[in-house]
């Protein structure tokens, strides 16, 4: 091609313009193809949690919405979610697929005895980013590896990490409606391909709260939970609208159950210690204790057979199948009441008539779990998963290498689509961050420019001197067409 421009009389800029046409253009088909990747063709995945939702909710009133996924997707019958079964360590393990004493939310409510600090989730201490950053959300994570991610409402995700906030986000505001959220979401996936998140999480308080004031037993929940359904079916019908419903990856769950409390339940724990002796950290059902210095064995002694309905614990004596031991925010004694039971100082703190924290092997505890999308086989029943084994689910759809976790996608493999199941599940495949392209094509670009200024350079050089007899324009085409087959 060289040889033809020169013998055209081409101009040196005009050829090498033509020579460098074919990099540039090979070059933005690079970019091109790097930006389909972390945007328009990478899978979508919307994570709702209904708070306190349990398994068995589904099957107390009629649920056309989450039956309409069931029957269109996956459903999960048993979620052995994270001890303790309460909110924050919960939906933090769900997003990064750890157990509450890797990740560092051990609690609602807690002490770091390093930072001299205590969390709670009623106060400003939840946006401080180092109780968070033992571990790395998945929304960090899809959005280091070039994606982009919303959240409405979810907790946490309204929280510096690591040095990054969700590419969208609400900060959080219990005043603001479902509706609003939902609205909100669609059009953070409807954004142009270039702005549209990839992954979404969506958090709603109900039937949490109503499911302490009134108890998971209590009639008037039958309303609650249908007023859930029809929240989902809300949600369903406006992905409709906005043609996202067969496209976007819905997952349905919850972080706990409920269980049923009673009055003349009530362990008051002033008849057996002076609350001189220790501080209250956390609340019932899983009440952390810390002892005032030297006081520890004078404590636990006093409370270990004080009462049957409640099992104490010295930290190094927890099961370790609660994996609830290795953190310095899990407090040196732990008390948790059995089942229906509530640990209170005296009778005189209030009184709630459904609550969570409990075994998280209990099967009130467990939440619900349904899935549907191009990801997910169609009509299928699980039996059993844990709730660690969503993250790496999540990462394989959503086609990102997972950070270390205590999850199994070998776990949960089979709620894929057949065609979408790993072969080498301990490996899942990612989006390539790093194209080797734009390297190659600058260094072909140097190449080609210096061998043309070498041969323009001996042109007009040899222009000067006298007419060799044998001379030929051509000499020099051989080693530049090696250059341009590179």
């Amino acid at each position: 091609m060289l040889g033809f421009l020169l013998r055209g009389g081409c101009s040196p800029l005009v050829c090498l313009w033509a020579l460098l046409l074919p990099l540039v253009s090979l070059h933005r088909l690079n970019q091109h193809g790097r930006r389909g990747h972390a945007g328009m063709n990478r899978p979508k995945l919307l994570l709702l949690s209904f708070d306190g939702f349990r398994w068995d909710y589904v099957d107390r009133v009629p649920t056309p919405n989450f039956r309409s996924i069931m029957n269109e997707g996956v459903t999960v019958e048993q979620v052995e979610n994270a001890y303790i079964t309460k909110t924050f360590p919960n939906h933090y393990s769900l997003v990064t697929g750890l157990y509450a004493e890797t990740h560092g939310i051990v609690a609602n409510e807690m002490y770091d005895p390093v930072l001299n600090r205590s969390f709670s989730m009623e106060t400003d201490s939840i946006y401080d980013s180092r109780w968070w950053e033992e571990a790395v959300p998945l929304w960090v994570t899809i959005q280091k590896a070039g994606g982009r991610s919303g959240a409405a409402m979810w907790p946490g995700s309204d929280v510096r990490i690591h040095g990054m906030y969700p590419t969208q986000f609400l900060q959080y505001n219990a005043s603001i409606s479902f509706e609003t959220r939902v609205e909100r979401i669609i059009e953070w996936f409807s954004a142009p391909n270039e702005e549209a998140v990839d992954f979404g999480v969506l958090y709603w308080e109900e039937p949490d709260e109503s499911g302490h004031n009134l108890g998971p037993q209590s009639p008037l929940m039958d309303e609650v939970i249908a007023g859930i359904d029809e929240k989902l079916g809300f949600l369903i019908n406006e992905l409709k609208k906005a043609g996202l419903y067969e496209k976007v990856n819905l997952i349905v769950t919850s972080d706990h159950g409920m269980t049923q409390l009673f009055t003349d339940n009530i362990i008051e724990l002033d008849e057996y210690v002076s609350r001189d002796l220790y501080t209250w950290v956390d609340k019932s059902p899983v009440v952390g204790i810390l002892p005032k210095e030297g006081k520890l064995e004078e404590v636990y002694n006093k409370l270990v057979d004080a009462n049957p309905n409640m099992v104490v614990y010295k930290k190094e004596e927890i099961p370790k199948h609660f994996h609830y031991q290795h953190n310095n925010r899990i407090m040196p004694i732990i008390i948790e009441a059995k089942e229906g039971w509530t640990v209170m100082q005296n009778r005189t703190g209030p009184f709630m008539l459904g609550n969570h924290g409990y075994d998280n092997t209990l099967r009130s505890m467990q939440p619900v779990f349904v899935a549907r999308g191009p990801a997910f086989r169609q009509n299928y029943v699980k039996t059993s998963m844990r709730s660690v084994d969503l993250y790496p689910l999540m990462c394989h759809i959503l086609s990102i290498r997972p950070m270390p976790n205590n999850g199994s996608l070998l776990n949960v493999k089979d709620l894929l689509y057949p065609e979408l199941v790993p072969t080498t599940p301990s490996t899942p495949p990612r989006v390539n961050q790093y194209s080797y392209a734009p390297v190659v094509g600058s260094f072909i670009s140097v190449v080609m420019v210096l061998g043309f200024l070498v041969f323009y350079i001996r042109q007009v050089t040899l222009k000067q001197l006298p007419s060799l007899k044998h001379r030929s324009r051509e000499m020099s085409q051989p080693l530049l067409q090696e250059d341009l087959h590179l």
